[in-house]
Order: structure tokens, then sequence, then C-alpha cells
């Protein structure tokens, strides 16, 4: 599995520019709505030392990280979700993500214009939320309309999920209708299983992005304390982020000369780096690795997976088949040297299919399908 997210906002408040600076990848970005048609979608290497200092230990033919895709929607606007703009054509590919990255505008430019003609970011993110919860609303209804003919069919089984949804969906509505995020809507963990195969957009965890100009980009400015408190509200996280800067980080060649250019301004980590991490904690994701002379790779697993499901990652088969796995922590090869060393210090084990897979493990599976 890898990190999937859509990155949304309003026209104008700088997706595009982002979307170009974090993934190295073109997108039209112009002073006008709308420039935006299709998704533009880029993917992006993960950065991890870890993985970089396996490679030093076990020599491979070719290291392979793990990656984020990102997908830039077209900005949206009051009645998207009633066909206005671009129009619910973009909310369909919202719902094919993981999470949510929200950009807001925290910057003054008189030469940028706001579509709705002034700085404001809770009610921008305000115009989005209730766009999407306007999109959600529609899925809801037409589900709820399309229940009493399950129920007087004859399969058994969508009957019982049928009689479990309504009241969910029914509650759901009126929180939907005002506007609230389904993710907030007081859904226990049952409700919201019951009610995954809608794929809510407002069921996905949402990150907000604050864009600011430079002179904000390291301590923010009263726009960006808007979006944390309206963030912390809801239970969601905000993140500061300068897509000028980031921009000229994209056009460095090498990893010295970012690095150089990141002390320079006074920043430990480019945006990417903090983005890509804030959105996998915010996921419940982790990264287990597999090691051997051929390729160092890494893997993107849900927290909590047992051996068996995190073997799946890598294919189908691994699981199915799952026999057990030989397992130890890159810690223990960072701090002895080699696998050989590893394995006398005893720090090699073998484990079955109730092993909790740890953040930083080392793994090779063994399977028979």
């Amino acid at each position: 599995m890898g990190l999937n997210c859509g990155i949304v906002g309003l026209p104008n408040v700088g997706k595009s520019t982002l979307f170009k600076a974090l993934t190295a990848a073109p997108a039209e970005a112009a002073n006008y709505p709308f420039c935006t048609i299709e998704p533009n979608v880029g993917i992006v290497n993960v950065s991890d030392t870890r993985l970089d200092k396996i490679t030093e230990f076990i020599k491979p033919q070719k290291t392979i990280p793990t990656i984020v895709e990102f997908v830039d929607i077209a900005g949206l606007v009051k009645g998207a979700s009633k066909g206005e703009g671009l129009g619910n054509q973009f909310l369909g590919h919202i719902r094919q993500v993981n999470a949510i990255i929200h950009v807001v505008r925290c910057f003054d430019d008189e030469n940028v214009v706001h579509v709705h003609g002034t700085i404001d970011p809770v009610d921008d993110i305000t115009t989005i939320n209730y766009e999407l919860a306007l999109a959600d609303l529609e899925v809801v209804e037409k589900k709820l309309l399309g229940i009493p003919k399950v129920l007087k069919g004859q399969n058994k089984e969508a009957q019982k999920l049928a009689k479990i949804q309504q009241p969910i969906l029914e509650s759901l509505k009126t929180k939907l209708e005002e506007g609230i995020r389904a993710e907030n809507a007081g859904l226990s963990e049952e409700d919201a299983i019951a009610i995954k195969d809608l794929n809510l957009i407002t069921m996905k965890p949402v990150l907000y992005l604050c864009n600011v100009d430079e002179d904000s980009a390291t301590e923010g400015n009263d726009y960006t304390q808007k979006v944390k408190d309206y963030a912390k509200s809801e239970g969601s996280e905000a993140l500061i982020i300068c897509g000028k800067l980031e921009s000229e980080i994209a056009l460095l060649e090498t990893e010295e000369e970012k690095q150089e250019f990141l002390e320079a301004i006074g920043v430990e980590k480019s945006g990417l780096e903090t983005l890509t991490k804030t959105a996998y904690d915010m996921l419940g994701l982790r990264t287990y690795f597999t090691a051997g002379e051929k390729e160092v790779r890494a893997w993107t697993f849900k927290a909590g997976s047992k051996a068996p499901q995190a073997a799946g990652v890598i294919h189908t088969d691994f699981e199915r088949g799952f026999i057990k796995a030989e397992i130890y922590h890159c810690d223990d090869l960072f701090g002895l040297g080699s696998e050989q060393k590893v394995k006398e210090a005893g720090k090699l084990r073998i484990e079955g299919k109730e092993y909790e897979v740890k953040d930083g493990d080392i793994i090779h599976f063994r399977f028979n399908v």
C-alpha cells in the first residue's frame, strides 16, 4: 500500500504551485480560476534515512523507497457540488484518495486575485468543507432512497446490512445538511465500517496546509493561527508551508544544496518531508524493509498489522501462503554492523502469524502457495 493524497482548495490558493514544488512534476499554474482541468498526479519517493543507512551495510544492486502519490484537484468554489465552476466531476477524483490535503491561502498579494475578493482562511475552509459535505449528502440520500427496495428483496445479507445502515445514514444526513464533516458526525467505529462502501469524502482525514509568504515561513502569521485553531476544533492538524520557497528548493539538483538552502532559511526539513511524515502519522502508516543483495526496499503498512497482513503488502500470495518471518530491527543492524553479527547476537528472530510488525523491522518472509 502507498500513501495517496488529494490536494484541494479554492482557486488561486497556490495548490498547483505547491504540487509542482512537492512532486517536481509539471502542473499548469496561472492567475485565474480553473486553470487545472484534469487532475495532475505526481509520484514522489519518500525520504527515509534508515533506508539509506541500510544500504551502507547491505550492498544492494538497487534501492527502492516507498512512495506517496499526490493528486492535484481543480479549485472548488461555492456550488461545486451542484455543478458550479467545473462542478462535481472533480469530487469523484477526491473519493479515490486516502487523505485530503486542504491548501489554505494565508498570504497577502494584490497581484494574485482571490475568488471571494478578500483573504479569510476560515471562510475559505468552510466553503470547501460545505461543498464536500453536500457532495456526500447526495450520496447518502441516494443510498437511503434505495434501502426500502433492498428490504423488500430476497437477499438476506443485503437486508441485514441495510437495516444496520439506515439509522446511521439518517443521522448522518442531518449532520451533512448542516455542513458537518462525516468524520466529525459522532459515528462509532462500527458505524463507520458499516457505511465504508459509500467512500464518503468527508470521512477521509484532512490536513490543512497553510500556504504563506517567505516572511511567515518559519513562524506563521495571524492567518495561520486561525487555521490552526480551526483545525484543532475539529480534531485535524495544520502545517505551514511556503510554496515559493518549496519551488526554489525543487530547482536545486543535489541533496547537499537543498540542505544548505534549508539551513540558510532556518528550516530543518523541506515541506515535502514534513508533509509526508505528518500524513503517515495521521493515517497510522509505518514502514518495514526487505533487504538483500538484489534490492533493499521500503514497504508501507498499517500500524498494528500482524506479519501475514504486512506480507500481503508485497503480494497477496505472501499473505495467503504465509509460514513465518525472519525479523530483526534496523537499529540492531546499525549498532552491530552486519546481518551476520545480528544473527550471532541472537537478534534475528523467527516470528509467526501473531507477530505485530514494528516500524523499522527488516523482514524476510517465508511462504508457500
